[in-house]
């Protein structure tokens, strides 16, 4: 085949949304995997606003929804009693155009994900392995074995590690990846089940040293449960099975399982590379970054990785940015990874551990205190915002510029809802061009329209209304928004918008 300006290595969730959008934007790319088949079995399941927010911008949201389940409330039980119950629903309504969390199993986002790639040309070659490779500084160069048992040589100008926890990548780069692992051997099972737990929603039981979370799948009285091995077994069996797992949880719950189709058991890690980039060689998703399973963040995150390196790629590749624009996503992504992990460490350590200080919040505190908060409409919106990623910014980040009211550069895009107006503009739909855009909500200046000509940039101006204001946006404000939909400039002018241009070498 023709090589590749990408090599990916790894074709996991996040390494088939880098070739899709590295496609769309014109890069030709090679994408492998050292597997011999797509995942029929996964543990990630919640895919979160920000993400079909991307997808949204490929053509992939409404697909993803109906492959998948919405989000509708989250019980909790404490000893076996049932301590409260949290509608979610659509928290996020006026948030984003998907309010809601979505239950999509690994398995099938992935399968929907390689057909999308393959209906734009690109094929996953399996049973390929990365042996080595060479940064030579013009390009890279792979050694690769082929299913045959062959090797060969691959040239890329990039290659994007992909490549999960045990990174061949990361492991030839060697940066460093600290953190730590957790005590306890968890595990993650699909079955067939009856009891009050199986109605189609998230259940969270706390006990004394167990865990247990419910997962609502697709398809009557299936679901997912991830829990811990009993202490006793982790220490004494060299094959865990799902008679080693902690049962009395499950007793208490009522659960009855008839039939477990997949079962698997792991150690959960934390853990963040020093750099997710040298030279060359780049480090996305688990490869970089490894999380426990609060909030669902780990692989929506990897996804988050993808969109913001393609994007840098294809604008230096193409001719149109400086390279200095792939310096900006180490820090841009590093530093939420490190946010993201110090968070949900914290409680996932108060949700098992074993601690006088961790029971007493988990079955005292917790049921208490959490159902009070998210009754206030504030405190839902914020959990929302924070556990969907759409409040995740590059505030102070080196593309982010300018401030305007509640919003500044770094921001992603707000969007802004119809407000029951039919005929009212979605401000996000212009992202689907995968370009740099400049919005005005109210009147555009004359003269940044002409400078918007003439420099290649999508001009897109919408008319005033109260849902623009709700959402910090300020009438007859100029925003420069990213082709990830993040706004770079905030608050600009035509001269402001002219430096920035030039200041990173964009030809648009």
């Amino acid at each position: 085949m023709n090589e590749p300006q990408i090599l990916i290595v790894g074709a996991g969730p996040t390494g088939l949304v880098l070739a899709i959008w590295l496609t769309r934007l014109g890069v030709p790319v090679r994408i492998i995997d050292k597997t011999a088949e797509p995942g029929t079995t996964s543990r990630a399941l919640v895919v979160h606003a920000r993400t079909l927010e991307f997808y949204q911008q490929i053509g992939l949201a409404d697909a993803a929804i109906a492959a998948g389940l919405p989000f509708r409330a989250v019980n909790l039980w404490t000893r076996g009693k049932h301590a409260a119950r949290i509608v979610f629903g659509q928290i996020g309504i006026g948030i984003s155009p998907f309010p809601f969390m979505l239950i999509l199993p690994q398995d099938r986002h992935e399968a929907l994900l390689v057909d999308h790639l393959a209906s734009l040309g690109i094929e996953v070659e399996r049973r390929t392995e990365l042996l080595d490779f060479t940064d030579h500084d013009s390009h890279v160069e792979a050694r690769l074995k082929r299913p045959d048992g062959t090797e060969e040589v691959c040239q890329a100008a990039y290659i994007a590690g992909c490549d999960g926890a045990h990174s061949i990548v990361r492991e030839k780069l060697n940066p460093g990846f600290p953190g730590g692992t957790y005590a306890r051997i968890f595990y993650v099972a699909d079955v067939e089940a009856t009891g009050p737990v199986f109605n189609g929603e998230l259940h969270a039981a706390l006990d004394e040293a167990d865990f247990l979370g419910v997962f609502p799948m697709q398809g009557e009285g299936t679901g997912r449960l991830i829990g811990v091995v009993r202490p006793q077994s982790e220490t004494t069996q060299a094959t865990l099975t799902w008679n080693d797992v902690s049962s009395q949880v499950l007793s208490r719950l009522g659960l009855k399982v008839s039939q477990v189709n997949w079962f698997s058991t792991y150690h959960v890690h934390h853990r963040v590379a020093t750099h997710f980039r040298n030279g060359r060689a780049f480090l996305l998703g688990d490869a970089a970054h490894l999380h426990s399973p609060i909030g669902g963040q780990g692989m929506n995150t990897g996804i988050g990785d993808a969109v913001n390196l393609s994007w840098k790629l294809a604008a230096v590749l193409r001719g149109r940015a400086d390279a200095r624009l792939l310096d900006t996503y180490e820090p841009e992504r590093i530093a939420f990874a490190r946010r993201l992990v110090a968070t949900t460490d914290r409680a996932f350590s108060l949700v098992t551990s074993n601690t006088s200080l961790a029971r007493l919040v988990r079955l005292r505190i917790a049921p208490r205190v959490v159902p009070a908060l998210l009754r206030l409409n504030k405190i839902r919106r914020l959990a929302f915002r924070t556990v969907s990623q759409t409040a995740l910014n590059y505030r102070g980040g080196p593309l982010a510029r300018g401030s305007a009211g509640a919003v500044a550069g770094g921001d992603r895009l707000p969007w802004m809802a119809p407000d029951g107006q039919p005929d009212a503009p979605d401000n996000f739909a212009s992202q689907r061009e995968l370009a740099w855009l400049v919005h005005v909500y109210g009147t555009p200046d004359p003269v940044l329209a002409t400078l918007c000509a003439s420099r290649g940039l999508t001009l897109r101006a919408f008319p005033w209304r109260a849902t623009a204001s709700a959402n910090g946006l300020r009438e007859n404000t100029v925003y420069l928004v990213r082709p990830d939909g993040y706004l770079a400039l905030a608050n600009a002018n035509a001269n402001s918008l002219a430096t920035y241009l030039d200041e990173w070498g964009l030809h648009l």
